[in-house]
């Protein structure tokens, strides 16, 4: 069964979404400063509107076992949001010091640091010093040279891998010896100072690649998977070497994450989540989640259909409505259930104002229910 929220009619794009750890709470951006918290109960109930923030929201991340919630912003800044007795919502600045916006953020694994990405060249990475009460970052810098747009955890709360806008991908050491102790070797290296470049990919060399839109280290992490705007997917082991992209007809993916050791879910322009798996050396199509879209199913993708529509000089396809469960481009993929080992459930919102939760247990959906965050 898949599970289809939306806002009462409201088609406000959802730039991310995170959810808190028993699932029971999520907080969202309406494509504006505000972050709403939404909790369900009977029906999904709104129960704090967080605005502290000048900007639009960039991004949200929410620590499952510390129950704080980071949200960063194009307005330069990020917050700690932690919950009072009286069950809202308080925020601490955290010090980044960047002069351009911040574009993405997550918690590590041992949720004691984060990491904020940003137009200003540069990583900032985040921890708590309790002398003075406040967040405080560290900054990665070289060999950055342009906007930070995606960022993941290694298992091992040390290693960091980052996309941007230069076509690169990048594995950095994120340990801060001050707050946590000595890293064990990984076959990314050993050398783990604060910084240090551990691999560096750049995306399609030989075809021009793209801005790289999303990264994610495997549960075990010993490979990365990333996607850019040339439609590929990429992954690349560290235990071997081996870098496998596979070229699709799909439209840009925005998003991609491991659900297995070896598959990931990739969503984006595309509007439908789609399962690739690793064979080998090869990366091979698994499976659609949304089985509605007749278009493709019949042997039209949707880059065949941009195409189509470039070539005959049209600005918009004739049919106002997709024939797929998201209606415009799915812009945030959460694990909903289950980790990057095993994962059973995941969540995706778009820019059509639609979360949707996907039981990957049953491969192909052929329904959903549709119901409103507000109960309507």
């Amino acid at each position: 069964m898949t599970e289809r929220y939306t806002f009462g009619g409201s088609l406000n794009a959802i730039t991310c979404h995170a959810w808190n750890k028993d699932r029971s709470q999520i907080a969202l951006s309406p494509n504006n400063n505000e972050i709403h918290i939404y909790s369900r109960e009977l029906n999904w109930k709104l129960v704090d509107v967080l605005n502290q923030h000048d900007l639009r929201v960039m991004d949200i991340d929410w620590a499952r076992n510390t129950n704080r919630i980071v949200s960063c912003a194009a307005d330069r800044n990020a917050y700690v949001w932690s919950q009072g007795e009286d069950g809202k919502w308080k925020p601490t600045l955290v010090l980044l010091r960047i002069n351009r916006a911040a574009t993405c953020v997550k918690w590590s694994p041992s949720e004691n640091k984060f990491a904020v990405g940003s137009g200003a060249r540069l990583i900032s990475v985040c921890y708590f010093e309790s002398e003075n009460d406040w967040w405080v970052s560290k900054h990665i810098k070289k060999p950055i040279r342009s906007t930070i747009t995606s960022l993941d955890w290694h298992p091992n709360n040390a290693l960091l891998v980052a996309g941007s806008t230069d076509y690169k991908v990048r594995v950095f050491s994120a340990y801060i010896k001050d707050i946590e102790d000595q890293p064990t070797p990984t076959p990314w290296g050993n050398r783990m100072t604060l910084g240090h470049l551990m691999a560096e990919f750049k995306n399609a060399a030989n075809t021009g690649g793209g801005w790289i839109h999303s990264v994610s280290f495997s549960g075990d992490g010993n490979r990365i998977c990333w996607v850019g705007h040339d439609s590929c997917i990429n992954i690349a082991d560290s235990t071997n070497g081996n870098i496998i992209r596979c070229k699709t007809e799909h439209l840009p993916f925005l998003s991609c994450v491991w659900i297995s050791l070896d598959s990931v879910l990739v969503a984006g322009h595309s509007c439908v989540p789609l399962i690739f798996s690793l064979d080998g050396n090869k990366i091979n199509f698994s499976a659609k989640l949304d089985t509605t879209q007749k278009k493709e199913s019949s042997g039209i993708s949707a880059m065949r259909i941009f195409q189509s529509l470039d070539r005959n000089s049209r600005s918009e396809n004739s049919d106002s409505f997709i024939e797929s469960i998201h209606q415009n481009a799915i812009s945030c993929v959460r694990i909903y259930s289950g980790d990057k080992l095993s994962c059973k459930k995941i969540s995706t919102s778009g820019t059509d104002g639609q979360l949707v939760i996907w039981d990957l247990d049953s491969k192909l959906i052929n329904s959903f229910k549709g119901l409103n965050l507000d109960g309507k």
